[in-house]
């Protein structure tokens, strides 16, 4: 369903997996409501000391609602086609499960509502960190609710609507493919970013996993970042991985610096996912790419200033909060010396991760009702980290 057509999944080669496209320019609707166009007709109404006229605030509403923002905020004729086509898709399919990453959208909740008109079961997956103040309306809709560590349980707790709904911790699919990266492949990437041909290569590399904020805020990093790394030694270089959202030109002013430290920009098609396990350090605001970092033991530098927003891994002891280029410098100095392995409640407390999160939730799905969730016989046990913690996996927590 995504606005972008390069966003847009591909239709399977798997037998029996079909892929269902939405009719073209489903987003692109726009147009009157009924019942949104009434006279003026002076009437007022006070908030504390101001008078709002509500013609004016219907009119405010019917154009928020008359125009398209694309798959994350559809027009309301888009909404109700895509209503009609959902529920077109429901009654030729019958699906036993409507599975979501995301209904707190106007899409997801949607499609929560319409599965459950059908009489589906509905399981919602998390699919990226999740703070207090990150979300302004929280909701989740769905009957089952997958979230990625104990950390998330409280939110998903206060934030579920579901009547019955039960949450449960099963870490996050997208994660188990950390099992098998290529750490070496990685690296060579990074190092051929910094050092093209025969140019000597940095001894240690930093990855900076770039969120999308204005110019302002994006050149305030970028300099505590270069200073906190030419502070700890001539032996760093800086590898920027852009947001899907950024254009690699904002950084152009950056490349244009000379001296230390080395500093190179990933393809975008290969993003901080695509480079971190090869990295010494991996810095960043609230890339969710820190969670994956952790995973994987690559060291975590969380920036920001008292009080702004990180993913709070400093908090498990999983970062370092770094607020100076002191900071930064202190935190990549102490890296040097050998490092404590990474406590398993600490990363349970964040993500659990096994490398069998999407087959722990194909077990939640097809469960008998009532169950518990089932190991599945395909577990990866290569990865020592993925030894058993004793742990309850998954039971269903009951929110009501």
């Amino acid at each position: 369903m995504a606005t972008d057509p390069a966003e847009r999944c591909p239709a399977s080669g798997v037998a029996g997996v079909n892929l269902c496209p939405p009719p073209t320019g489903l987003f692109d609707l726009c147009g009157g409501v009924d019942g949104l166009r009434p006279q003026d007709d002076g009437r007022v109404v006070r908030v504390g000391e101001h008078e709002v006229q509500l013609a004016r605030l219907i009119r405010l509403v019917s154009v928020l609602l008359e125009t398209s923002g694309g798959c994350t905020q559809p027009s309301w004729r888009s909404v109700v086609r895509a209503e009609t086509w959902l529920d077109g898709v429901l009654t030729a399919l019958r699906p036993h499960t409507v599975l979501v990453s995301n209904d707190t959208s106007p899409l997801g909740a949607l499609a929560v509502h319409v599965a459950e008109l059908h009489g589906a079961n509905t399981v919602h997956v998390q699919h990226g960190a999740w703070t207090a103040e990150a979300v302004v309306w929280p909701a989740l809709h769905s009957r089952h609710i997958v979230v990625m560590g104990e950390r998330d349980l409280p939110l998903a707790k206060a934030w579920v609507r579901h009547p019955d709904a039960e949450v449960h911790v099963l870490g996050q699919p997208r994660f188990d493919a950390l099992a098998g990266v290529g750490r070496e492949t990685q690296r060579r990437y990074l190092e051929n970013l910094l050092a093209p041909g025969p140019r000597r290569s940095p001894a240690r590399i930093a990855v900076w996993a770039c969120q999308p904020f204005g110019p302002d805020r994006l050149k305030a990093q970028a300099d505590l970042l270069l200073d906190g790394l030419w502070q700890a030694g001539s032996d760093w270089g800086l590898v920027i991985a852009p947001h899907p959202a950024q254009s690699v030109d904002v950084f152009a002013p950056l490349l244009e610096r000379d001296g230390r430290p080395l500093l190179a920009v990933a393809d975008p098609r290969v993003g901080a996912r695509g480079c971190l396990a090869g990295a010494d350090a991996l810095a960043s605001a609230y890339s969710t790419c820190g969670v994956e970092a952790a995973l994987v033991g690559v060291p975590v530098l969380e920036l920001g200033s008292p009080g702004e927003r990180t993913l709070g891994l400093s908090d498990h002891g999983l970062a370092l909060r770094c607020s100076t280029a002191d900071d930064i410098a202190d935190a990549l100095v102490a890296l040097r010396g050998p490092r404590p392995p990474a406590d398993r409640a600490a990363t349970d407390a964040v993500c659990r991760w096994r490398g069998d999160s999407a087959a722990q939730v194909a077990c939640l799905i097809t469960r008998p009702s009532g169950g518990r969730v089932m190991r599945p016989h395909y577990i990866n046990h290569d990865d020592a980290r993925a030894a058993e913690s004793g742990r309850p996996q998954g039971e269903g927590v009951p929110v009501r």
